[in-house]
């Protein structure tokens, strides 16, 4: 309760107020949806009005091309045994999460939260049973492992790479190989070297790497977000900053409970959202330092978002974040020393046979090419149902979060709103760009464990709410649905 003028103005959760002088002076309102259900139902109506345009115009034979829009995935109901595992973590995460987040020491708490990401992500596989949801996602004829088998030794594979990129040409590449930088491909053969052929090891090793994105976004804000601005710089007093572990313990369980978590489990760009985001970490853990340690770490931030651009074309526009973590500590020293890890990598594919140009040059000549997918698809439909498949990967208590980033931003910490604005403002660019029409639920991975982070705004009473909500979601169209991924 706050005294404005010798009057009683009562706040609610939502930020606003009802009527000085309490109900028996003022004027006496109906009853109104919080802003936040608001900011939610808004989301859902964007999932609702898709799908439903997208079975007119499926209807009507426009080539939508997905099996249930506006996500690749074909209604089948069904819930395996395994799917158990999701529903346990999420009541223990949703009723225990916030409360173990707000006391449990850093280090084990991200240790605990790590465990707890993977366990939902394995949950949510289970649910379509363990040979289908981990062992045979990638074993498809457009997947990764294709190019494994054939893997003709690193040097001429990044030599003759860039070249068989374009579809109908000798050699070419199977549609996820060809779509992304050859280190995606590279990994894989990794994996089989360390622990094996096939799909199992491939998809287990996508799967825990994958979970470990939301640990790394914690790091990241728990070493940036206690950083004040100085008043008035970018509008908000310094009053307004809250320690940055504070925060990144609110987050925790929403990125635990991360409703992306159904395509982390098993698909490849779960695994480029998480190298994407310890390779901000890592540039974090530097930039709040000084000295030698603070320059090798931020060197290694910049290896590991290197090597992030050489999985997915996608993530050049995540170039923002790391440019926030340099307005954040205001110094571009740590950005420097990062761009110098990015380039080492560039070097040494370039050295290898690879120039990342001229890879993206052929993969835009690839999607736009007589029968593939992306000239078929319609951009008028899926400049908007993008939106609703990242609606979806978000879910609804995200919606709220990012409501109160945009109403209130002076009560916000710093660097949720500069890092959130950022991967909202790469979503824009790449849904805009008119290479990602579909398939966004997994390929905006990267950007959706970051967007995520605005939850942390949301009211600690209403938290287990929102967590549920959070849980229900994926559960639910991981069930109901058959993914592709």
């Amino acid at each position: 309760m706050t005294t404005v003028l010798g009057a009683t103005r009562s706040h609610d959760d939502d930020g606003g107020s009802v009527t000085p002088g309490g109900p028996e002076t003022g004027r006496r309102r109906g009853p109104r949806l919080p802003g936040d259900l608001v900011a939610a139902l808004l989301g859902a109506g964007l999932v609702v009005a898709a799908s439903l345009v997208g079975w007119a115009d499926i209807h009507e034979g426009q080539k939508i091309l997905v099996g249930w829009p506006p996500l690749l995935a074909d209604w089948l109901p069904h819930f395996s045994p395994g799917g158990i595992t999701a529903v346990l973590v999420a009541l223990l995460v949703a009723l225990a999460g916030p409360a173990v987040a707000a006391r449990m020491r850093w280090g084990p708490l991200l240790g605990l939260a790590y465990v707890a990401s993977a366990g939902w992500t394995l949950g949510l596989a289970l649910i379509d049973g363990y040979q289908v949801g981990v062992i045979n996602r990638l074993t498809t004829p457009t997947e990764y492992l294709v190019e494994v088998a054939r893997f003709p030794g690193l040097g001429p594979f990044l030599e003759t790479f860039a070249g068989r990129i374009v579809g109908m040409t000798p050699g070419t590449l199977v549609t996820h190989a060809s779509g992304h930088p050859p280190l995606a491909t590279i990994f894989y053969v990794w994996v089989a070297d360390l622990f094996g052929p096939g799909g199992e090891p491939a998809g287990l090793a996508t799967l825990l790497l994958g979970a470990s994105a939301p640990v790394a976004v914690a790091v990241a804000v728990g070493s940036l977000g206690g950083l004040r601005a100085r008043r008035g710089e970018f509008g908000l007093p310094t009053e307004t900053v809250t320690a940055g572990r504070d925060v990144a313990r609110r987050y925790l369980p929403f990125g635990v409970l991360f409703p992306g978590a159904v395509w982390v489990g098993v698909s490849a760009d779960g695994m480029f959202a998480a190298v994407f985001a310890w390779g901000v970490a890592f540039l974090a853990l530097g930039a709040v330092r000084r000295g030698v340690l603070g320059a090798v770490l931020c060197l290694l931030g910049g290896v590991v978002l290197g090597g992030a651009l050489f999985l997915s074309y996608g993530l050049v526009t995540g170039g923002l974040v790391p440019i926030v973590v340099a307005i954040l500590v205001r110094r571009w020293s740590p950005l420097i020393a990062g761009a110098v890890g990015a380039a080492v990598v560039v070097g040494l594919f370039a050295w290898g046979g690879f120039w990342w140009l001229d890879g993206y040059d052929q993969v835009q000549l690839r999607y736009y090419q007589v029968g593939e997918y992306g000239l078929l698809r319609p951009y008028d439909y899926w400049v908007w149902g993008n939106l609703a498949a990242f609606a979806l990967t978000i879910g609804p208590a995200a919606f709220a979060g990012v409501r109160r980033l945009a109403w209130w931003p002076r009560r916000a910490p710093l660097a949720v709103v500069l890092l959130v604005g950022a991967v909202l403002v790469a979503v824009t660019a790449a849904d805009v760009s008119g290479l990602s029409k579909a398939e966004v639920e997994r390929i905006w991975l990267p950007f959706a464990t970051w967007t995520v982070l605005a939850c942390a705004m949301l009211p600690p009473r209403s938290a287990r709410w929102w967590l549920l909500v959070q849980a229900a979601v994926a559960i639910a169209v991981n069930s109901l649905l058959l993914t592709t991924w």
